[in-house]
């Protein structure tokens, strides 16, 4: 029977084999020999992993990609310490803990962006030929997409956002700055020989910018880290991958992207007929944050997994391995389990917090309010925060400000309030010359106005305060939402536990002198430069011992002790 040669296979001595047919490319120029194997060339041995091996390059079976090629200039970097690491580090962080799916690891993430990096240079280099792609542009743009995440810490995302900026306060550190180190101690560590440029250029793509003196094309910076428009191949993969993981369908098709772009004028454009499924990419890439990344369940225990690492620090020296390639190399996720394991003195707090974590006794979603675009310059950090939400406690609640978390969130299409696909250009199937823009007008009458959403998160440390805190809370944010005639218009508060749909007037029962009395002692008593007025109806009454659901007003619901 005769073998037909498979669109996968290299020959791994990189010659071209004889009688190999080609397929065109989407321009019509054909691929490249090297993407073929002679049909009597045996296939690698395989062994029991699934990996298939020759002398200098490997196979591996990817669930998102198929059979990826790992050639040898990315094998030296991949069979690393290191690189290694990885494996120990969840891609999703703390929402492993909401989704038992998101099993999945920097590692194989940082390798599939590496394969997709490979395929997009290449393909340039194939259909573009004037493009002058030379073979050090491939080989850095693809070890780029390999050790873009080599600088994430323990739960990814956590370390640096949260941990390090509370850790060490005014610290700019960011996971891609950790890269960078890790990067050079990987090639002094193991030994292997890089020039001192290909080294620099692999490093200003992680960061998606031209430094120094760089003489290589602009297009290459938005392979990796594209900060023009955030399309890159880090994004195709983990849309993918992270959907595939939690179990979440998802229509995009990042390889066709990928078949519909080229290079024009210094920078990467895509075909239009495109534009529809691009809008789609940033959408399922917001549908996932608002869903998984910041699911709220997932936020607490991302809360709770930074008070304990920021508990144990002091002990553990975990906040200083950032300034340390070999301190780093060993800081994975399992921190948690070294502390947990660990006899040394200073380390019971935060040894209670993992346990609650354990025993699922985790810090208590409160209440959420969407910002409107309106209010966004009031309704800041310096109005909105524990010590004034405390200050808004009854008189017998017992707040601390310790017992408060207040989150500032940001959902959005990944470029900020801005459509991302403004920074996107165009070709036409006439014109492969020419780029243009596409006013989303020319798409669609459905595609948001906006492109980012504004929420105030709170939550609650402590479980059996949750109440007391979601009242405070209110009472706050109730100086916000007065109307002329001084009654509140806050809207219902439909996310939090105390909601109840059959009741949503705004008007609000009478407040009681002893909140009033705690209300005068707040720090920060002015809004601009008028006394803030309660008015009526700004704040619930203290329930009575024998009522067991009162109206707080505003489609809230007080729930007695009883009844909890």
């Amino acid at each position: 029977m005769d073998h037909q040669p498979s669109p996968f296979l290299v020959h791994s001595n990189g010659n071209n084999s004889n009688g190999t047919t080609h397929e065109l490319g989407i321009f019509g120029t054909p691929p490249r020999n090297r993407y073929r194997r002679n049909s009597l060339t045996p296939l690698f041995a395989r062994d029991d992993s699934g990996v298939y091996e020759g002398s200098s390059e490997k196979y591996i079976n990817d669930p998102i990609h198929g059979h990826v090629l790992l050639d040898h200039n990315v094998l030296k970097y991949i069979d690393t310490p290191q690189f290694q690491r990885l494996r120990d580090l969840k891609q999703l962080g703390s929402a492993y803990y909401v989704f038992p799916g998101a099993t999945h690891n920097r590692f194989e993430h940082s390798i599939g962006t590496s394969h997709l990096a490979g395929e997009l240079v290449e393909r340039f280099k194939d259909t573009q030929p004037e493009l002058e792609i030379t073979e050090s542009d491939v080989k850095c743009v693809k070890l780029a997409g390999l050790c873009h995440d080599l600088g994430h810490g323990p739960f990814s995302h956590i370390f640096d956002n949260e941990f390090i900026k509370r850790a060490i306060p005014g610290s700019t550190w960011t996971h891609e700055q950790g890269s960078e180190m890790m990067l050079e101690y990987l090639v002094d560590d193991n030994h292997i020989e890089i020039d001192r440029e290909e080294l620099n250029f692999i490093k200003d793509l992680i960061m998606g910018e031209r430094r120094g003196n760089s003489q290589r094309q602009a297009f290459l910076f938005d392979i990796v880290s594209n900060k023009r428009n955030s399309l890159d191949v880090d994004k195709y993969d983990y849309l993918q991958r992270d959907c595939y993981n939690v179990g979440i369908k998802s229509s995009i098709d990042c390889s066709r992207l990928m078949k519909m772009s080229r290079v024009i004028d210094d920078q990467i454009c895509w075909h239009h007929k495109e534009v529809y499924n691009l809008y789609e990419l940033y959408h399922t890439r917001f549908s996932l944050f608002k869903r998984v990344y910041t699911h709220r369940v997932g936020k607490a225990i991302e809360y709770m997994l930074t008070d304990a690492l920021l508990a144990a620090d002091h002990v553990m020296k975990i906040s200083s391995a950032i300034f340390s390639g070999p301190e780093y190399l060993h800081l994975t996720d399992d921190i948690i389990r070294q502390i947990e394991r660990s006899r040394e003195p200073g380390l019971e707090t935060s040894q209670a917090i993992l346990k609650r974590i354990r025993i699922r006794n985790l810090y208590k979603f409160v209440d959420e309010l969407l910002i409107p675009r309106e209010k966004l310059r009031i309704l800041t950090t310096e109005n909105i925060n524990p010590l004034e939400i405390v200050s808004c406690q009854g008189s017998n609640d017992h707040l601390q400000v310790e017992d408060v978390i207040v989150e500032f969130l940001k959902n959005n299409y990944a470029m900020k309030d801005q459509n991302p696909v403004d920074g996107i250009k165009f070709f036409s199937k006439t014109n492969h010359s020419a780029s243009y823009h596409i006013p989303k007008e020319k798409v669609s009458s459905l595609i948001p106005s906006e492109f980012q959403e504004n929420f105030i998160r709170v939550f609650s440390r402590d479980a059996t305060k949750v109440k007391a805190v979601h009242e405070a809370f209110r009472r706050l944010m109730s100086r916000f939402y007065r109307t002329s005639d001084g009654s509140s218009n806050l809207p219902p508060s439909s996310t939090s536990p105390y909601y109840d749909s059959s009741n949503t007037s705004p008007e609000r029962v009478a407040s009681s002198s002893q909140w009033h009395q705690s209300r005068d002692a707040s720090p920060t008593r002015r809004l601009g430069n008028k006394r803030r007025n309660p008015g009526r109806g700004s704040s619930p009454t203290r329930r009575s011992e024998s009522s067991v659901l009162r109206s707080l007003g505003d489609g809230v619901m007080d729930i007695s002790d009883d009844d909890l």
